[in-house]
């Protein structure tokens, strides 16, 4: 199964963080717009175990998708979860961990995802998807440093 690990670290307290990343109307900073990321359904302003979030994304060819998440775990402020419950992903497994370290907080990612087993599948993987998955990730680590800077306050 593919697997993308990031980290990186953000120089806020654990509660500034968790402030953020807890916030699911903040996902809007952290996607690239060439996905034209729209969350469809109404937002709380804090995440709990169970939300359902729907969106319409553009991931290729300016086609328009559903996509449904639910955050699945929290243990706040350590980390959280949200899998994918329908959407262009046969899985989608993605884990925020954050840990204190001085001067700030070190952010892992871990994304697990399947784009299925066909060998279509396999080919859409290689040709693209496996691309715009870290191309996602990279635009999400600039869209962080870019809005809370990189070096301790």
């Amino acid at each position: 199964m593919p697997t993308l690990v990031r980290e990186q670290f953000l120089p806020l307290s654990p509660d500034a963080v968790w402030a953020f990343f807890a916030t699911p109307a903040n996902l809007n900073a952290v996607t690239p717009d060439s996905l034209e990321f729209k969350i469809t359904s109404q937002v709380p302003d804090a995440m709990y175990e169970g939300l359902i979030i729907t969106y319409k994304i553009k991931p290729m060819l300016n086609i328009p998708l559903d996509w449904v998440t639910e955050i699945t775990h929290i243990n706040a402020p350590h980390y959280f979860v949200d899998e994918q419950r329908s959407g262009p992903y046969k899985i989608w497994h993605h884990e925020h961990h954050f840990r204190p370290t001085e001067g700030g907080i070190i952010m892992t990612d871990k994304l697990y995802y399947e784009i299925g087993m066909s060998f279509i599948g396999w080919l859409a993987g290689h040709l693209f998807v496996h691309k715009k998955v870290r191309e996602i990730f990279d635009f999400r680590f600039k869209a962080l440093e870019a809005h809370f800077g990189n070096r301790p306050a």
